[in-house]
């Protein structure tokens, strides 16, 4: 017999539930590719942190003396273009999430933009060496001009 939901859960079932906790917040696996692509690049950040305290929005990477916030966005979180495919089951509620997210996304990075930060987006899908590349070219680019 299955667990019964506990009463402020969305879910549809226990199994829906048990598979949309287990989806990580951070640390995900093109974070860490990511990262790790930097770090081989002799590239130094900060992981987790506000670009701006006064802002709730955490970015993945943090470049903070170059200005760079990154940020690895998931395909179906963050609605992508080539990979999105909207949920068949609560479709109406999950394309408000996804389009919410997407509306948070830009507000972030003009936000960002107009305190002068430089943003990076990286889709999960990309290549994760050709993203780093993006990222290094930017930092020692802003490095220079200093």
């Amino acid at each position: 017999m299955d667990e019964p939901l506990p009463e402020n859960s969305t879910a549809t079932s226990m199994s829906v539930r048990a598979v949309m906790s287990a989806n990580k917040g951070k640390d995900t696996k093109p974070e860490l590719l990511l990262r790790s692509a930097l770090h081989r690049r002799g590239l130094r950040y900060r992981v987790g942190l506000r670009p701006l305290p006064e802002l709730r929005r955490t970015a993945d990477i943090v470049f903070p003396k170059a200005k760079l916030a990154v940020f690895v966005d998931g395909c179906f979180w963050h609605g992508c273009p080539d990979h999105y495919r909207p949920a068949k089951k609560q479709g109406q509620k999950w394309q408000d999430k996804i389009q919410a997210n997407r509306n948070r996304d830009t507000t972030t990075n003009t936000a960002l933009e107009e305190a002068g930060w430089s943003v990076v987006r990286v889709w999960e899908h990309e290549d994760v060496d050709e993203a780093a590349e993006r990222v290094k070219e930017i930092v020692t680019g802003s490095q220079n001009r200093d």
